[in-house]
C-alpha cells in the first residue's frame, strides 16, 4: 500500500549520511527502519542507506581522504584533534539534548559525550609529547647487521595504505566513534563510521558538529547512517575494520572472505561477562566492602547497564553472599530512580530501544532457567508499554559453576551474585567467563591482590584493583581510559583499542628497515651512528674550528648557535681531550658527598673486578662533557631538559682523558611554540678512543636565528 503525501509529510525525517564530502539522504519512500524515543516511544527518525554507493564511499576515502591527511604530520593532525575537542566542548549541550532521547541520563552523557571528547584531548596530547612531528616513527633500537656498521636495521611505523571502517555499538554513540576515530586520524587513516541504528542519530549530530568545525580534511571522516550492507566487499589487505558489538556479529564478520582470506585487518571488542571479586579480607564494615558494593551498583545503573564493561558476575566469599546482596539492594533503593532522563530526579533511564529491552528480558529468563534466583527487582513485562524502562535485577546463584551464569550476558541493569571458598576457586570462576574486558579485585591484602591478579590477568584485558586508598580516586571498574588498553581475550573479542599511542600504532604498519646509516637517516628523519656528519671543533678528531670554511664552503658554526632554521641532522661538535686528575675526583666526592669507595679508597677500588683503581664518578664525567660541548656566548639553545639512555661503558681512571662527540640526532618542531625539541647523540671517548659513555641530551632550541640569546 502506498502512503499518501500527507502521511509522508508527517513521517520523521531520515538520519542523513555524510559521504563524498556532503550530506546524503535516500529518496522519499525508501524502505527504512524507524527509530523511537526510548522513554516515550515517539518516532523520532528513520534510517536507510537505500541507494548509497558504498564502493564510491571507500574510493573517496582511499583517494581524497588519504591525500589530505598525508599532507599533515602526526603533530599537525594531533593539533586538529585538540582544536576539535575544544569546539565540541563548547557545544556539548546540543549533544546532551539529542542523547536524552536514547534514555541516557546526565551522568550517562558525561560518560559518552564528555568521555569521547576526553579521548580527543588525551590522544592529541600524548601524540605530540611522545611521537615525532613526522609520519614515520622509529620502534626500538638500531640493530647492527655488519661488523663495520655500514649495514644496519631497525623497525619503523608508517601509516597503513588503506582506510578504516569503524562499526560501533548502540550504547556509546559518541565515545564509541571518537575513541576509534581519534587514533586513526592521528595515524593519517581516513575513517568510515557506521554507528548502530538505534542511536545513530546521536552520532550524526556529533559528526555534523565536527564537519561544521572546518577542522576535518576532506575525506578524513565519512558517516554511514544505516545498513553498511556490502561495505566489507570493497575492503582489502590495505584496510582495517574496528568493530564493537556482539560476539555473534563479530564471528560473522570474521568469516567474510575479505577478512578470512583477503587480509583485512579485523579488531573486535565484543561480549564480556566481567567479574568483580571481593577479597576474603573485606569484612562487612571495611572500606573495601563499601567500595565494592558502590562499584557494583554504579555498573548496574550507568547507561542502564548497557556497557560492555559492566559487572555481570559478583564473586564474593560464601559467608558474604547474603550481606553483599543486602547491601546492593539497599544502595539500589537509595540511588536508582528509573524514569525519563529529562525528568528531575531520574538517575537511570530507559534501555535504548524496545528491541533491546526484549533481548535483556529474554536473557534474564535464560539466567533464571539456568539456576539463578531473582533476589532484587523483577523481570515481569509491562503489557503494551511504548517505553523501554526496566528496573535493576539482581540474581543469586547457589551453583557457582552453573553454565548460564558464565555464558549468558543480559546487556542491561542485571548482575549476578555467587560465592567462593578459596582464592583458587575465585580465579577459576572468573576464568569461566572465557575472556573478559575487565575485572575488579577489591582487597587491601597485598598477598590476595597478587594471587588473584596473577591468576586472572591472562583472562582479562584490564584488572582494576580497588581498596581504601583508591576508593575515592579510581575512575571505576567500567571506565576505559584513553591512556590504557581497552580490549580482552576470548569472548571479549581478542582485540585491543586505546592504550595511549599504542592505539595510533594499530593504524600503522610496522616494517623492518635495512640499509646504510645514511639512507636510514633520510627515511626516518633521525640521525643514525655511522651516517654523515658536519663536524665542528677539534681538528684532531675530524672537526673544523669555528669560523673556518667547511669542505662544502660554508662557515663552521657550533651546532648550539644554530636555530632550527639552519640546524641539520648530523651537525656535530667534537671536543679536545680533558684529563681526569685525582684532585678533581676527590673534590667532587667531597663536594657532592658521593664517597663511594671506587672514588676514594685505592685498595678497595683495585679489588673491584670492574675498576683499575680509583675512577672518576660517572656524573663527574657527564658534567665535564657539558663543559666540553656547551658553546660560550650566543646560543639558540633555550634549555637542557634532561638525558635519556645513559650508559657508562668504560671506567675512567686517574690521568685518563675524555672527549665528547655531540651530534644533532632528532629535531621535533612544536606546532604551537617558538622552539623545537632537539635530541643530541652524545658519546664520551677516552684517549684510546674507547667509548666511555653514551646518552641522549634533550634540549629546547629556538626556531629562528633572531631568537638566539646570550653574547
Amino acid at each position: 500500500m502506498t502512503s499518501t503525501a500527507t502521511e509522508q509529510e508527517t513521517q520523521p525525517g531520515f538520519v542523513p549520511s555524510y559521504v563524498l564530502g556532503d550530506w546524503w539522504s535516500p529518496e522519499p519512500g525508501a524502505a527504512a527502519q524507524v527509530v523511537r524515543d526510548a522513554s516515550t516511544g515517539e518516532e523520532i527518525a528513520r534510517v536507510s542507506t537505500d541507494g548509497l554507493d558504498l564502493a564510491a564511499v571507500v574510493d573517496y576515502a582511499r583517494t581524497t581522504g588519504r591525500v589530505t591527511l598525508g599532507e599533515l604530520t602526526i603533530h599537525q593532525r594531533a593539533m586538529r584533534l585538540k582544536q576539535l575537542a575544544l569546539y565540541l566542548t563548547e557545544r556539548k549541550p546540543q549533544l546532551y539534548d539529542v542523547s536524552y532521547r536514547s534514555g541516557a541520563t546526565k551522568v550517562d552523557n558525561l560518560i559518552d559525550v564528555d568521555g569521547g571528547i576526553g579521548v580527543l584531548f588525551t590522544l592529541s596530547s600524548k601524540a605530540r609529547r611522545e611521537l615525532p612531528n613526522a609520519n614515520v616513527v622509529i620502534d626500538g633500537a638500531l640493530e647492527p647487521l655488519s661488523a663495520d656498521g655500514s649495514f644496519v636495521g631497525e623497525h619503523i611505523y608508517a601509516r597503513m595504505p588503506g582506510v578504516t571502517a569503524e562499526i560501533n555499538a548502540f550504547n556509546f554513540p559518541v565515545w564509541g566513534m571518537l575513541e576509534k576515530f581519534a587514533p586513526a586520524f592521528i595515524a593519517g587513516i581516513p575513517s568510515i563510521v557506521k554507528p548502530a541504528t538505534p542511536t545513530g542519530y546521536i552520532t550524526e549530530a556529533c559528526v555534523r558538529l565536527m564537519v561544521e568545525s572546518g577542522l576535518l580534511p576532506a575525506g578524513s571522516l565519512q558517516l554511514i547512517s544505516g545498513s553498511a550492507r556490502d561495505l566489507l566487499d570493497h575492503l582489502d589487505y590495505r584496510d582495517s575494520v574496528a568493530f564493537t558489538g556482539s560476539k555473534a556479529t563479530a564471528d560473522r564478520l570474521r568469516q567474510h572472505p575479505n577478512v578470512a582470506e583477503g587480509g583485512v585487518h579485523f579488531n573486535a571488542e565484543a561480549d564480556s561477562l566481567n567479574a568483580a571479586i571481593l577479597g576474603p579480607d573485606a569484612e562487612v564494615d571495611s572500606p573495601e566492602f563499601e567500595a565494592f558494593v558502590r562499584s557494583v551498583v554504579t555498573e548496574v545503573q550507568a547507561k542502564a547497564g548497557q556497557k560492555c564493561t559492566a559487572i555481570r558476575r559478583v564473586i564474593v566469599p560464601n559467608a558474604l553472599v547474603e550481606p553483599v546482596i543486602d547491601a546492593i539492594a539497599r544502595r539500589l533503593d537509595e540511588k536508582v530512580h528509573v524514569g525519563d532522563p529529562r525528568a528531575e530526579g531520574t538517575t537511570m533511564g530507559a534501555l535504548a530501544s524496545l528491541e533491546q529491552l526484549a533481548d535483556v528480558r529474554s536473557a534474564v529468563d535464560r539466567l533464571i532457567a539456568g539456576g539463578g534466583e531473582v533476589v532484587y527487582g523483577s523481570n515481569e513485562r509491562e503489557p503494551d508499554s511504548a517505553s523501554a524502562f526496566m528496573s535493576p535485577v539482581v540474581l543469586k546463584w547457589d551453583n557457582n559453576r552453573a553454565e548460564a551464569l558464565h555464558a549468558t550476558e543480559a546487556f542491561g541493569p542485571v548482575t549476578s551474585v555467587t560465592g567462593y571458598d578459596t582464592l583458587p576457586e575465585a580465579i577459576d570462576l572468573a576464568a569461566l567467563g572465557a575472556g573478559s574486558l575487565v575485572a575488579t579485585i577489591a582487597t587491601n591484602d597485598p598477598d590476595v591482590a597478587r594471587e588473584l591478579t596473577t591468576g586472572i590477568s591472562g583472562h582479562h584485558g584490564r584488572v582494576h584493583l580497588l581498596n581504601r586508598q583508591t576508593a575515592k580516586t579510581s575512575t571505576g571498574h567500567g571506565s576505559p581510559m584513553p591512556h590504557l588498553v581497552h580490549g580482552g581475550p576470548g569472548r571479549a573479542g581478542g582485540g585491543e583499542e586505546l592504550g595511549g599511542v599504542r592505539s595510533i600504532f594499530h593504524y600503522m604498519q610496522r616494517s623492518a628497515l635495512q640499509g646504510s646509516p645514511d639512507l636510514l637517516t633520510e627515511v626516518t628523519g633521525q640521525w643514525h651512528p655511522g651516517a654523515a656528519q658536519r663536524r665542528v671543533g677539534a681538528p684532531a678528531y675530524g672537526g673544523t674550528p669555528e669560523g673556518e670554511a667547511l669542505p662544502d664552503g660554508a662557515t663552521a658554526v657550533h651546532p648550539f648557535r644554530k636555530s632550527v632554521e639552519t640546524l641539520k641532522l648530523g651537525d656535530a661538535f667534537v671536543s679536545e681531550l680533558r684529563q681526569a686528575t685525582l684532585q678533581e675526583i676527590t673534590d667532587f666526592a667531597n663536594t657532592t658527598g658521593d664517597i663511594f669507595y671506587a672514588h676514594t679508597n685505592p685498595k678497595a677500588a683495585e679489588a673491584n673486578p670492574f675498576f683499575p683503581g680509583i675512577v672518576a664518578h660517572g656524573y663527574l664525567l657527564i658534567s665535564w662533557a657539558a663543559g666540553l660541548f656547551v658553546a660560550p656566548g650566543r646560543s639558540a639553545v633555550y634549555a637542557n631538559y634532561g638525558m635519556e639512555r645513559l650508559r657508562f661503558l668504560t671506567p675512567v681512571g686517574v690521568d685518563d682523558e675524555v672527549r665528547v662527540e655531540l651530534t644533532a640526532k632528532r629535531i621535533t618542531p612544536r606546532e604551537t611554540e617558538d622552539y623545537a625539541e632537539v635530541v643530541w647523540d652524545a658519546v664520551l671517548r677516552n684517549q684510546r678512543d674507547e667509548v666511555v659513555a653514551t646518552y641522549d641530551v634533550l634540549t629546547l632550541v629556538a626556531k629562528r636565528e633572531e631568537q638566539a640569546l646570550g653574547g
